[in-house]
């Protein structure tokens, strides 16, 4: 991955010819083979730096596997990447340790960034009005529910400040109050400080309301990116027409989607010129 300059460059993000391919699990029974699954497949794409970008699909459409390689969790397989400036992803289950306390977990998160304890303080502070936890800040994670870790993950996402912000469903459990909070100092964020925000999000009001530009990914394939409202459009008429589908001639026609998405034994010397 390349991460350049933020400010000299006119993308936040740059993706050329990008693959993501995972090793598909065997059910107990079933023969061991070398069966290989495209995640996201040939995606060539430019977001330019302070858009809002609403991310739409299907589930297994490859949104959340996009978030990962672009956050940097998880590398690409195929094609080049450039991400032009510090990210952020912001996820329910991604980024908080479970054993600690909401406030244990602010602090190892400014420690592992090297922030003195000046910045980590300041960090907290910040955390502590946003997130709203009261009490909870001082309990384990695990004993915490999806809208309490969102609220966490959120708060110390804005307390960290980067370039690009990456939110994957993170609005989408808890209280509404709290997702427009979320959304009100997001959208600030964007008209004050120019922020790039790639939002993943499986309500098409909310995305309509938010971002500027729609990105629609079907089958780890990019299908569409332009107008929020003109891909939000057809991406809704996508799924009624998918959803309107008698469930045997629905299901033939996913299972035929997701073959096209493997990469079976055959193909395996394929596989080892490509990669090794």
């Amino acid at each position: 991955m390349d991460i350049s300059n933020y400010e000299k460059n006119e993308y936040a993000v740059e993706l050329k010819h990008v693959s993501k391919i995972y090793k598909l699990k065997k059910k107990e029974g079933e023969p061991k083979g070398s069966e290989m699954f495209y995640a996201l497949r040939d995606i060539s794409l430019q977001i330019k730096k302070g858009d809002v970008v609403g991310i739409l699909g299907t589930n297994g459409s490859g949104k959340s596997t996009l978030s990962l390689v672009l956050s940097g969790i998880s590398d690409i397989d195929g094609g080049t990447m450039a991400v032009n400036g510090e990210q952020a992803l912001i996820s329910i289950n991604t980024g908080l340790n479970n054993q600690l306390t909401g406030l244990e977990n602010i602090n190892v998160k400014g420690a592992l960034l090297g922030f003195n304890k000046k910045k980590i303080q300041e960090m907290t502070e910040g955390v502590i009005e946003f997130a709203e936890l009261g009490d909870f800040l001082y309990q384990p994670v695990k004993k915490y529910s999806s809208g309490m870790k969102s609220r966490l993950g959120f708060s110390i996402s804005l307390a960290l400040d980067p370039d690009i912000f990456i939110i994957d469903e993170a609005l989408s459990v808890g209280d509404k109050g709290f997702a427009n909070k979320c959304l009100d100092r997001m959208m600030k964020l964007r008209n004050e400080k120019d922020k790039t925000i790639l939002f993943i999000s499986h309500s098409l009001p909310q995305v309509r309301g938010f971002c500027k530009t729609g990105l629609w990914i079907e089958g780890g394939k990019l299908m569409e990116m332009g107008p929020i409202d003109t891909v939000c459009d057809h991406y809704s008429e996508y799924v009624e027409k998918l959803n309107s589908m008698p469930a045997k001639e629905k299901k033939e026609l996913l299972d035929e989607k997701f073959k096209e998405r493997l990469i079976v034994s055959e193909k395996k010397s394929f596989w080892s010129r490509l990669f090794g």
